[in-house]
């Protein structure tokens, strides 16, 4: 490397600085890059923020302030988009960095990746050209968990070093060969919430301590967005706006190379792929061989500058929800690369070994260098694996078993909408039939949706539409033989994840394409609803049964309208409607009732029909008594230490954002003594670390108004391990009880067990009977402990079944599609104790999708999911599974929102 004269040249050499009322100690040359030759042209950390880089925790609004001066000292070779806004303001943006004869070109580049994806509209020819001609799109994303610290700043470090680089023929080739898309911060709301944590905290020094403050986050932390979603989680179903940008504008790159930077535990070195096993089936031979060049060009370069680092044993590449995952579905090479945190500026490992905040800045900038080289060194190879990658999924398309998927129309008319927007948002080609037509022997309707599989995302829909991807069956045997050992297992997240199946939408595969004209799908999500007859005289009534009918009640609650609701079905004019069916009657309502009633419809997507007689020729009439008033309840939800931050988040998200209804959060420690008589709802988010969960939250003070509050008419909702606080006996708001694990078809007893929550039992006499062991498989029956919970499952699809005479299940669908995670299960109540309103099915009609251990099915069969108490003038209704995990149930939708809306209808508060 060629060196100017000093104050001429900056060198990439920064020196540790701390803030000390003492003498300063001695400073140490710390290096991020040997013999680093950079133009002062271009503005340093130094210049632009004051600080080196790996000295601060760079704030979100200091990110882009560097970025920009970047682009203004380099406007030919950088350009900065703007890809979304987060919930509370903050811009999301990605920047494109490469040659100016690139940046010059880079609509070209963008609409060239696009042909390639789709080789039925291009030749073999032009497809040669394009591969030859074209750098590689190299897309590096960082920082999804705001709390994940160290990529953001090393982002901008990648982009400082390919652009002041001097000298350098591996840069040069970077800058000429590929086409570098930065995204510095994909979660700037949850990092901005760390910094200020971690600032509040600081002390005089850094303190490397573990214990200290300032490396343990308060509830909710940072890893999370403003709605507490996990944003590494929402990739396919796109509920937040820091995702819907980002994948359009991933889908609008298509980049060859895809890399996610996170960070682990502070114990750890460093990771990146190859990834574990199991591999999703739909992957590409090409993309897992070239995980492995990506790899070994990773481990080339730390074994020079001597960092350890590992691969394969912890993150796998199955679930496709992942940001490593996701964009191989669209020709990517996806990858994780995860640091160990100092989650501060200094940290103290177990072995007592300290490492500071810029030795993981300096980790992540050297991997992301590794991948562009490699990228711009293997342009031509990726491009072309690309491209074949499309081509082969179309042949593939055509020739499976599984060559179409028909989402007919249906009562959930709004789900399967949803459905088909979702699915063209992700780049799937999907029609609707402009007539009637036949296809493997079923009839459909006009309006059915159509996706043949001969598309360029044929694997992608195969992901997301099959009931059931399988996972290999070596990896499934070592989870049998760890279980066996009372090992965990290596199942690293979810194992099911239909997007039918989760949203509780009929989809039917199909053998052969389907021929039948179409008009295609548009990325809408809501289809806008319509009345009929608008000018009625008498009543509007919206059929119950999907989500748009939940959003038009909570509109026409918000606007103040009188809204009546039937727990019963009846028939009107030869019409039937569902249990749940809305009534506004006329003479009730403002006198411009009926533009409301469309405008809601509009927005809704609920269709109304206006009705001039309110004759019913089956079932209760308006004024019944089997029609209940629909209230405007005012709805809390647990905030803060006690609750699962996700948990509360998502369910929050749901009802405010989904449903359209506002909730107050209360700190769930101003529960325990606080006047709860201004609200008709309150729920109990799942359980979390902090604060010991609601026990240790609310202590008896907390359950004693609780009970009182329900007693005087407020439904309280309990979902998921906010169960285990509900039924726990000293507390005993829920009937229900937590089983132990079933063994050998009972549960056994003896000495000295633990329950599933380890809590220590009678320790028994200090001698115990001699046996005699004659087989390894008596042996391991004597080593199994006489009491526990069930295993864990990670995430399992099973279907449950639901009582339509009660009035929770009004509208409600005959069998719902659970997601079960975890070890609960609970006893099913007895009729004097309240009502099983949804169980799970018989074992084997129970499993559809994922892995379940064979215990668990057997257990669970005939177990409840949701359950229903009258407690004096209130209610206790509770979820044994959360239905909010990730806003990606929306097949459950409907029976939470029956539990919040129908279940303040039927609680009898004095008015």
């Amino acid at each position: 490397m060629s060196h100017s004269a000093p104050g001429i040249v900056r060198s990439f050499i920064f020196s540790a600085f701390f803030f000390l009322s003492v003498p300063a100690l001695a400073q140490e040359a710390f290096e991020f890059w040997p013999d680093a030759d950079y133009d002062p042209a271009i503005p340093s950390f130094q210049d632009v923020l004051g600080y080196a880089p790996g000295e601060r925790i760079t704030w979100h609004k200091d990110v882009l302030k560097y970025f920009e001066a970047l682009q203004a000292a380099a406007p030919g070779r950088v350009v900065i988009q703007e890809y979304a806004k987060s919930w509370e303001g903050r811009s999301l943006i990605y920047v494109a960095i490469a040659s100016a004869e690139n940046i010059a070109r880079m609509d070209e580049i963008k609409a060239s990746m696009q042909r390639l994806s789709d080789p039925r509209t291009i030749s073999e020819g032009d497809a040669d050209n394009l591969i030859r001609d074209l750098p590689g799109v190299v897309w590096l994303s960082y920082a999804v968990h705001g709390n994940e610290i160290s990529s953001t700043d090393a982002a901008m470090m990648t982009a400082y070093h390919l652009l002041a680089s001097r000298g350098d023929d591996r840069v040069a080739d970077m800058m000429a060969n590929s086409f570098v898309l930065i995204d510095p911060l994909q979660n700037p709301d949850g990092r901005d919430r760390f910094i200020h944590n971690f600032e509040i905290a600081e002390g005089l020094q850094p303190d490397p301590d573990p214990l200290a403050a300032e490396h343990n986050e308060p509830w909710p932390g940072g890893r999370t967005n403003h709605y507490l979603f996990d944003l590494n989680r929402d990739w396919f179903m796109q509920t937040q706006p820091e995702t819907q940008g980002k994948a359009k504008a991933i889908r609008e790159w298509l980049p060859l190379a895809f890399v996610d930077a996170h960070e682990m535990g502070g114990n750890s070195t460093y990771y990146f792929a190859p990834e574990a096993i199991p591999y999703n089936p739909h992957l590409a031979k090409d993309q897992r061989d070239s995980l492995e060049l990506f790899g070994r060009n990773n481990a080339r370069w730390f074994d020079a500058f001597g960092f350890d680092y590992f691969t394969r044993e912890v993150f796998d590449a199955f679930y496709p929800g992942y940001g490593a995952s996701w964009p191989a579905y669209f020709g990517s090479v996806g990858m994780t690369y995860e640091q160990g945190s100092a989650r501060g500026l200094n940290y103290r490992r177990y072995d007592g070994k300290e490492f500071h905040y810029r030795d993981t800045v300096r980790n992540h900038f050297v991997t992301s260098l590794s991948t562009v080289e490699i990228v711009a060194r293997n342009r031509e190879k990726l491009i072309r694996d690309f491209f074949n990658y499309h081509k082969s999924a179309i042949e593939e398309g055509a020739s499976e078993d599984i060559r179409s998927y028909i989402i007919p129309t249906q009562n959930d008319q709004a789900g399967a909408d949803k459905l088909a927007g979702l699915l063209v948002r992700q780049g799937v080609d999907v029609g609707q039939a402009n007539d009637g037509f036949r296809a493997c022997g079923a009839d459909y309707a006009a309006g059915s949706y159509v996706i043949n599989l001969d598309q360029p995302a044929k694997r992608f829909i195969r992901n997301m539409m099959d009931p059931d991807v399988p996972i290999e069956e070596g990896f499934l045997a070592e989870q049998e033989r760890r279980r066996d050992k009372n090992l965990p297992d290596e199942i690293y997240d979810v194992t099911a994840w239909s997007l039918p199946l989760m949203m509780n939408v009929t989809a039917n595969s199909c053998n052969r394409p389907v021929g039948v004209a179409v008009t295609a799908a548009t990325d809408a999500l809501i289809r806008p609803g319509a009345v009929e007859n608008a000018g009625a005289g008498v009543s509007y009534l919206v059929p119950w049964g999907d989500v748009s009918a939940v959003r038009f009640l909570t509109a026409a609650l918000r606007q103040g309208l009188d809204v009546k609701s039937t727990d019963l079905a009846f028939t009107n004019a030869g019409r039937d409607y569902p249990a749940g069916t809305l009534i506004l009657d006329v003479t009730d309502n403002p006198d411009d009732l009926s533009m409301r009633v469309q405008d809601i419809a509009r927005m809704s997507g609920a269709d109304v029909v206006g009705v001039d007689d309110s004759w019913v020729t089956a079932g209760p009439n308006f004024g019944s008594n089997n029609v209940v008033t629909m209230n405007a309840p005012r709805v809390a939800i647990a905030w803060d230490q006690g609750t699962g931050s996700s948990s509360a988040g998502n369910t929050r998200f749901i009802i405010e954002r989904q449903l359209g209804y506002p909730v107050s959060a209360i700190r769930t420690n101003q529960l325990a003594r606080a006047d709860l008589s201004r609200y008709q709802v309150l729920i109990l988010p799942e359980q979390g670390f902090f604060g010991g969960g609601y026990a240790g939250v609310l202590g008896k003070a907390g359950a004693d108004n609780l009970k009182d509050w329900v007693s005087r008419g407020g439904v309280l909702i309990g979902l998921g391990s906010a169960m285990r606080y509900l039924a726990d006996p000293s507390v005993d708001l829920a009937s229900a009880r937590r089983e132990d694990a079933v063994r050998d078809g009972d549960a056994a007893k003896g000495n000295g067990a633990k329950d599933g929550d380890g809590k220590e039992k009678d320790k028994g006499p200090a001698t115990v009977p001699g046996k005699l062991i004659e087989s390894v498989e008596t042996y391991k029956t004597n080593v199994q402990p006489n009491k526990e919970s069930p295993d864990s499952v990670a995430g399992v699809l099973v279907r449950a079944h639901v009582d339509p005479d009660h009035w929770l299940g009004a509208g409600v669908a005959e069998n719902l599609n659970v997601l079960i995670r975890g070890r609960d299960i609970y006893a099913p109540l007895t009729l004097d104790q309240g009502r099983n309103v949804a169980y799970f099915a018989a074992a084997d009609d129970l499993h559809l999708s994922g892995y379940l251990w064979d215990e668990n099915r057997q257990q669970l069969a005939f177990k409840p999911f949701v359950t229903a108490e009258q407690k004096g003038r209130g209610v206790v209704i509770g979820f044994t599974q959360d239905p909010n995990v990730r806003a990606y149930l929306d097949g459950l939708n409907l029976i939470f929102a029956n539990a919040i809306f129908r279940g303040a209808a039927h609680a009898r508060p004095v008015r």
